[in-house]
C-alpha cells in the first residue's frame, strides 16, 4: 500500500502545487503579507494530504521556545518536509537558500516576494558577506533567519561537517541560536519516492547563548541537532 499511497500524493502535490502557483500570480502585485497567508494555506493543504493519503502526521515538542520576533534558527536537515515547516511555525521565516532556486519559474518568483535569503553557493567570501547583509536586514525587521547548517538534506543518523555559514551569522550577529532537531528522514527520505505511515517529530532546543569561540559553539550545535535527532529516530 505505501507505493500507491505515495504515488497518490505526489499526483496530489503536483496538482495542487501548479494550480495555487497559477492562482497566486496576481499575490505578485500585493504586499507579502497575503503571499505568506497563502503559502501557508498550501502548506497546510500538502501536510493534510499526507495525513489523509499516506497516514503521515507530525508533532513539535518544546514549541514554547519559538520565537515570534527577531531569532536565528539553525535545523537538521532530512527532507523535502522541513523546508515547509517554518511556514506553519513562524510568522515570517527568512530561510537560507541557494540561489538557483530563485530562477526556477512561479516558484523562484514567490521566493524572492518573500524576501528569502538567496546565497550563491560558489560565491565565496563575498557570498558570506551577502549572507550576512541579508540575515542582519531580516533581523532588523523583526523576522526568524532560518539556516540548514548541513547546506543539504542528509540520511537519518548520518553526519556531515556543519558548513561555515552558521559560524559567521552566530559570530557576526552576535543573536542567541535556536537548534532544530527532527526525524522527518525516516519517513519523507531524500529522494525517496515513498513517503512512510507515521509521526514526525521535530524538537525545539534551548537557545544557544552567543558569546562562545566558534570551535565550541559549532561543537555544542552539532552535537544538540544531531544528538537529539538520532534520539527521536530511536524513540
Amino acid at each position: 500500500m505505501t507505493p500507491l499511497r505515495s504515488l497518490l500524493f505526489n499526483l496530489y502535490f503536483m496538482l495542487l502545487s501548479l494550480t495555487l502557483a497559477i492562482v497566486y500570480l496576481p499575490l505578485l502585485a500585493l504586499p507579502p503579507r497575503y503571499l505568506w497567508a497563502g503559502g501557508r494555506l498550501w502548506v497546510r493543504l500538502l501536510y493534510g494530504g499526507l495525513r489523509v493519503i499516506c497516514s503521515l502526521d507530525y508533532r513539535i515538542e518544546g514549541g514554547h521556545r519559538l520565537p515570534q520576533g527577531a531569532a536565528v534558527i539553525a535545523s537538521k536537515h532530512q527532507s523535502a518536509w522541513d523546508t515547509l515547516i517554518f511556514m506553519l511555525l513562524l510568522p515570517a521565516p527568512a530561510m537560507v537558500l541557494k540561489r538557483e532556486l530563485l530562477r526556477i519559474p512561479l516558484f523562484g518568483w514567490y521566493l524572492r516576494h518573500l524576501d528569502m535569503i538567496a546565497v550563491d553557493r560558489t560565491g565565496g567570501a563575498a557570498a558570506l558577506q551577502g549572507l550576512l547583509r541579508q540575515a542582519r536586514e531580516c533581523l532588523d525587521a523583526g523576522r526568524q533567519v532560518v539556516i540548514f547548517p548541513e547546506g543539504t538534506r542528509t540520511a537519518p543518523g548520518q553526519r556531515r561537517r556543519y558548513q561555515p555559514g552558521i559560524a559567521a551569522l552566530y559570530r557576526a550577529l552576535g543573536e542567541p541560536v535556536i537548534p532544530i532537531a527532527l526525524n522527518s528522514g525516516h519517513y519523507w527520505g531524500r529522494r525517496a519516492f515513498n513517503k512512510r505511515a507515521g509521526t514526525i517529530r521535530l524538537k525545539v532546543l534551548p537557545p544557544i547563548p552567543p558569546g562562545l569561540n566558534r570551535a565550541v559553539f559549532m561543537r555544542q550545535l552539532q552535537d544538540a541537532i544531531d544528538g537529539e535527532s538520532d534520539a527521536l529516530d530511536r524513540d
